[in-house]
Order: structure tokens, then C-alpha cells, then sequence
């Protein structure tokens, strides 16, 4: 291995399968390199639900990834579990057409061909004994053929409801508990996590009973976004922001995920769940725990989660919900260049359905630092474009020399943390006009990740599946988390479900009219993305 190229795949070198315990050496990293990602070591996958979307479009694709980039062990095993009648030529086909349509780094037959000698596939159901029987017997195989040494995640890529099965057969199998005290099992589950807080908890009754919560991952994949963490960096890492990120300084926050695209045939899973519990209560609330978290005296797991679980516990919904939430469902309209049907016209979808496909809502931490700043959280289908966004906008001065004319196209001071889909973080200020006289106006001060590095950011489940095989569970919520969340969301969901339909708005927009009365109310106005 000596000599190799920085820019060759870790695993075109990698050591023959029957040297297991050399596996994890690299002379491209040392112990004290802490610039370079840590290698899994022995270990395989099991992914349920592997011939749905989420595994051809994210998961297999960053598995292939991950041994492109050398952080997989040489023996990695990946085992499909489904009801095809596949041989594991057919799975090996199936898993390089994922690879071929959606992986990130170039393609290296080498690294195929290793990554190929590891596809297992197991056909059969979750009610099936006899299947999980073979997979037991599979998982065995890998261990001594492989060099798994025992060390297994296991992916529930399937809908809520199938958790129970799955679990319960793991558990009869054996293949929940290790071997002995070297071996780990782990479970990694999909979103949404419940849909109030009564079946959050059954959940988590449900997988804790077998899996101990130290070894359960539930997966919420903007977390693993580089600009999500980088809130993290932005905060704690520079002395300029932190001493006015409190309410002192901070006007209110506005959290942002708009899509521009509609239900794409996903009606029948999307009817009855809707904006809010679809995006809110994982992925925007998430995000409001990092932006207003206190300091934790380390970023291990278990600080970073007693940090986000503390603000979290002091969040909860500002009422009359009247007047401080809105939902919509979208109409026909127009999208860009490109006309486009409204819900009721969507395939699949009850015309009579008072699902939304827009929701906001305000929030409020009743702590020393966020006392009186509201946390305006919205997300919608069919708005006027993609993106995710942070924004902090900070109170007028209490004094301002300039005559009001002069200030006239002056707003806010703001920052911006852009989540996707053009990454980076902007600062709003005022400055002089060029010319004789004193005119103010805003300008802006735009980072963008693509601009600053070379490097190409790992795509979120990359990150957030190597974390699991490495026990590093930073970005993974705890149930604790997961039903506070429901806590802080249920009562806004439950005076929506005495409200009837929720009102219109054209597709192309940026949502219904009660959206910008829920600020207007207050003098404020939501910042176009």
C-alpha cells in the first residue's frame, strides 16, 4: 500500500477479506489526524424496506459513497430484506443501477467489486419466521466469511406501522442482542417518528422493549446537512455572533422549509399527515433547538442532547392559534413557466381532505436569553421556490441619527443561514449609497459553501449512516426529543382538527393570506427567501 494516490479509493487497497484485523489500517490516516473522517470497523447493514424509494434514491447510493471515499471496512456486508424473488446476482444488478443513477463520487469498478462481494439479499415478510430464520442464518455467515464480527445495524426503511414486526422478529431470532460484550446491534428508523405524542410514546415502547435506547438512531436526515451543523461553528466558534444572539438584539426568527414541487404521487402516504407533522415537528423544530441551544460544555452526544432537550423543554405554541398559525392546501397555479394542478386534482388525493400542505405557526422559549422573541416556523408544497433557511432578524436601533429619508430603503439587520439548496450563510446590514448626499440602503454579505471550499460535502445520509456504524449519535434526536417535539405541536394539531378545510392558496405563491396576517398582526413580514 505504500505509495498509493490520496485521490484512490480506500477499498481498491484494501486488505484480502481473511486479514479482518488489518482492515482498519490506512498509512493515509493516523490516530492523531483529526482533519480526516474516522473508518467503521467490521460491521454490516440489514436494510428493510430496501426495493422502496429511500434506499435506491439515498441510502444505497451513499453506502456505495461511503467505500468510495474509504470509510467502510474491507468486509462490509450489506443484506436487502424484501418480498422479491431475487437471486443475489439480482440484488447486485439491482443495488449498481441505484449506484449508477444516484451516488455522488466518480464510479471505480474496484470499488464495485468489493462492495458487490458483500450484496446479500433475503427474501421474504415481516410476519415471516422462517425468513427472519435465514437472515439469522445469513448475518452468521457474514460473521465468520466476512468478518462482520457480529457488529450489525439494521434499517428500518418502512412505514411506522411494520416497526412492531420487524423488532418483535429480531428479537425471536436472536439477531437483536450480540453475541457478547465486544459486538454491538443497532437500529436505525425512518421518520415520521408517531404522529401525536400517544403514538410517539407506543414507538418507542415498542422498539425500547427489544433495543436499548443507547442503540436506537432515529434517523432525521437534515441533521446530517453540513450547514445544520455548521450553526454549531457559526455560534460557538466566533466571538462576534454569540454576544447578540438573544433577545436584546434578536427581533424575532423565521424558519423556513419551502418546496416547489407537490405530492408527485405520494397522496395516499401524505393524506392525514400533512405539512406540519410531515416537516415541523422533526426537521424545523430540530433546527430551532440548534439555533437556540446554550453553549454545552462539550459536543459530545450526550451534551448536545441535554442542551437541545433544555431549550426544547422551555418551547411551547403561542395562541390564539387563530391568529398566530395558518394552513393551507394548494390550487392550481403556476410554477415557474410551468402550469401545475392544485391538491384536489392530484392523483390519489380526497378532494374533500383537510390534510395541509402549508403550515406555520409560532413558537415561544421561555428562558432569560429568548424571552419575547417569537420563532416563526412555515413550510409548504408548491411555493414560490426550493429552500431551507435560517433567518435571525435583529431590532432597529434604539437611536438612529439618519432623517427618515434618508433611511427610507433601510430594513432589519438580519442573518441568514441558508440550509439548501445554495449553502452558506448571509449577513444584512446598512450601508451608504455612493454620491454626495446620505442615502442608506441594505447590502449583503453572502457566503456560500461552493465558493469557499473545494471539498465536496458528503450528502446527509453518508454522514448520518457512518455515525450509526460508529456509535457517534450527535445528530441523532433521543425519544426524549421526539415526544417533546409531539408536546410542543399537538395543540396546534388538535384546534386544526376542529377547523374544517384549510384555506387555499395559488401553487407559485407563498402560501395562504392568514400567513402574513399572523405577522402583519405584529408590524412583521415574512422575508422573501
Amino acid at each position: 500500500m505504500p505509495g498509493r494516490s490520496c485521490s484512490t479509493p480506500w477499498l481498491l487497497s484494501s486488505p484480502p477479506v481473511t486479514d479482518l484485523r488489518e482492515q482498519r489500517a490506512n498509512p493515509l490516516r493516523t490516530p492523531d489526524d483529526k482533519r480526516l473522517p474516522q473508518i467503521a470497523g467490521p460491521s454490516g447493514m440489514v436494510i428493510f424496506g430496501v426495493t422502496g424509494d429511500l434506499a435506491r434514491k439515498k441510502l444505497l447510493p451513499a453506502v456505495y459513497d461511503l467505500a468510495n471515499r474509504g470509510l467502510l471496512p474491507g468486509g462490509f456486508t450489506l443484506v436487502g430484506f424484501g418480498r422479491r424473488d431475487w437471486s443475489k446476482s439480482d440484488f447486485q444488478a439491482y443495488v449498481r443501477k441505484a449506484v449508477d443513477e444516484g451516488s455522488r463520487t466518480p464510479f471505480h469498478e474496484n470499488v464495485w467489486e468489493r462492495l458487490a462481494e458483500g450484496l446479500e439479499f433475503v427474501r421474504g415478510n415481516f410476519n415471516d419466521d422462517a425468513a427472519f430464520d435465514t437472515l439469522a442464518d445469513t448475518l452468521r455467515r457474514a460473521d465468520r466469511e466476512r468478518g462482520t464480527d457480529g457488529n450489525w445495524a439494521y434499517y428500518l426503511s418502512v412505514p411506522p406501522e411494520h416497526f412492531s414486526s420487524v423488532v418483535h422478529q429480531l428479537d425471536r431470532s436472536g439477531m437483536a442482542s450480540p453475541g457478547d460484550a465486544s459486538q454491538w446491534r443497532r437500529v436505525i428508523i425512518e421518520k415520521p417518528f408517531g404522529h401525536d405524542l400517544e403514538s410517539a410514546r407506543e414507538l418507542n415502547e415498542v422498539v425500547g422493549a427489544v433495543f436499548d435506547e443507547r442503540s436506537v438512531f432515529r434517523i432525521d436526515h437534515y441533521l446530517g446537512k453540513e450547514t445544520v451543523q455548521n450553526i454549531l461553528a457559526l455560534r460557538f466558534s466566533n466571538q462576534m455572533f454569540e454576544p447578540v444572539w438573544n433577545s436584546h438584539y434578536i427581533d424575532h426568527v423565521q424558519i423556513t422549509m419551502a418546496e416547489d414541487i407537490g405530492l408527485g404521487g405520494r397522496a395516499s402516504y401524505y393524506d392525514g399527515i400533512g405539512a406540519a407533522r410531515d416537516v415541523i415537528q422533526n426537521h424545523l423544530i430540530q433546527l430551532l433547538a440548534l439555533v437556540a441551544m446554550e453553549e454545552p460544555t462539550s459536543f459530545s452526544p450526550a451534551q448536545l442532547r441535554a442542551e437541545k432537550l433544555k431549550v426544547l423543554r422551555a418551547t411551547s405554541a403561542v395562541g390564539p392559534f387563530g391568529k398566530t398559525t395558518a394552513r393551507g392546501q394548494y390550487t392550481a397555479g403556476w410554477q415557474g413557466s410551468r402550469e401545475v394542478v392544485g391538491l384536489r386534482e392530484e392523483e390519489g388525493f380526497d378532494p374533500e381532505s383537510t390534510t395541509e400542505t402549508f403550515a406555520a405557526c409560532t413558537l415561544q422559549i421561555e428562558s432569560r436569553r429568548w424571552a419575547g422573541v417569537p420563532f416563526y416556523l412555515r413550510t409548504g408544497k408548491r411555493l414560490g421556490r426550493r429552500v431551507t433557511e435560517i433567518a435571525l432578524v435583529f431590532k432597529e436601533p434604539p437611536y438612529q441619527p439618519f432623517s427618515k429619508g434618508q433611511t427610507d430603503l433601510l430594513t432589519n439587520n438580519a442573518v441568514v443561514i441558508r440550509v439548501q439548496p445554495d449553502e452558506g450563510v448571509l449577513m444584512r446590514f446598512g450601508s451608504k449609497v455612493p454620491g454626495a448626499g446620505m442615502e442608506l440602503r441594505d447590502v449583503n454579505m453572502d457566503f456560500h459553501y461552493s465558493e469557499a471550499f473545494t471539498e465536496q460535502s458528503p450528502e446527509a445520509y453518508e454522514r448520518l449512516i457512518l455515525d450509526a456504524l460508529l456509535d457517534e449519535s450527535s445528530l441523532f434526536p433521543t425519544n426524549s426529543e421526539v415526544e417533546r417535539s409531539w408536546q410542543i405541536l399537538d395543540p396546534v394539531l388538535n384546534y386544526w382538527a376542529g377547523q374544517g378545510k384549510p384555506e387555499d392558496y395559488p401553487a407559485g405563491t407563498w402560501g395562504p393570506p392568514s400567513a402574513d396576517r399572523m405577522l402583519s398582526k405584529d408590524g412583521r413580514a415574512w422575508r422573501r427567501p
